[in-house]
């Protein structure tokens, strides 16, 4: 992790200097603006936190309360359901903040609700079969990549169920970095972390109802409420206050979406059992097994996709045209 850090650092670091910018570290000056960014930025912090937060006490409690590897299991459907979440959620909040807080400060109100919706639009588009995937080939997925030595059969099985609980959620964990751009813009960072707290509160709740009887799905699944709960409080805070409200473009293309990542799930769950015998043969051929798995999943939820009017052929020439500016 440290030497990840590292290399993203000089990574950033050559592509400042690709374009122009000079990078002369000093020390900050507590001038007022200083001063107000970070009155801002530190319930901004903690409110990014939330997720990892209720993670530590789920693992605290499947520790005490649940029987051993029960952890591991958790801490390896974890790790899984981080990718998608740091490959959309992640970027998808780095690059809504700016565009929204620039046409905010334009005063181009319009421009931002556009700019707001169209990220939910494209969090739903990759969010959505990410989820049906993990929840219906999480047991194939963990046994081509944890499925050996020590770790037999039953444990692949018991990290799969925990991975189905975790990504129940993903399409949560994924729209609270999409909304609280929305609140960070109008420089309220207040609102956001109220809410974090609260779905702490709730996510402790659920752990200690769900721990017992669902075991190592338990913590998992109460996280995936949690979250839930987190993105009820902050759709509801926007639209009653006036900054968000859904148009009719992604009220239309939403529920297309959502067939279109069912009919992929149909599709790969049906096609599990031909490939279960291969991923756990050798590593190439586990991640063959896998490429397949992923590709012929990707190919139904595109056609679905066209089929159903939830993407068109004028959305990627958009896309065309933004990459070639």
């Amino acid at each position: 992790m440290t030497v990840s850090g590292v290399l993203q650092l000089v990574w950033l670091a050559q592509a400042c200097v690709g374009v122009g910018v000079k990078l002369r570290p000093r020390l900050p000056r507590f001038d007022p603006d200083v001063r107000q960014l970070l009155a801002l930025i530190w319930p901004a912090a903690a409110g990014a936190g939330a997720v990892q937060i209720n993670l530590v006490i789920s693992t605290a409690l499947a520790a005490t309360l649940l029987p051993h590897g029960s952890v591991t299991y958790i801490y390896m459907a974890d790790r899984l359901n981080q990718l998608p979440l740091g490959l959309i959620g992640i970027g998808l909040g780095t690059v809504l903040l700016p565009t929204i807080s620039r046409q905010l400060g334009a005063g181009e109100d319009a421009a931002a609700m556009e700019t707001q919706n169209r990220g939910l639009e494209l969090a739903l588009l990759l969010t959505l079969p990410a989820t049906v995937g993990l929840v219906f080939c999480g047991e194939p997925i963990a046994a081509a990549l944890f499925g050996y030595g020590r770790y037999d059969a039953a444990d692949t099985h018991a990290t799969a169920q925990a991975l189905a609980a975790f990504s129940v959620g993903l399409p949560s964990y994924i729209l609270v970095k999409v909304l609280t751009p929305g609140f960070y813009a109008r420089q309220d960072t207040r609102t956001p972390v109220r809410y974090a707290m609260l779905s702490m509160l709730v996510n402790l709740a659920l752990n200690l109802a769900l721990i017992v009887p669902l075991a190592h799905m338990g913590p998992p699944l109460a996280t995936a409420i949690a979250s839930t709960v987190n993105v009820g409080m902050l759709y509801r805070t926007l639209t009653r206050r006036g900054h968000f409200a859904p148009d009719a473009r992604l009220r239309r293309r939403a529920w297309r979406l959502a067939v279109a990542a069912l009919a992929m799930g149909a599709v790969v769950w049906l096609l599990q059992p031909q490939l279960m015998p291969y991923v756990h043969g050798t590593w190439l051929v586990r991640m063959v097994a896998l490429a397949v798995l992923v590709g012929a999943g990707a190919l139904v939820y595109a056609a679905a996709t066209f089929a159903l009017g939830a993407f068109s052929r004028d959305d990627l020439q958009f896309l065309r045209r933004r990459r070639a500016a």
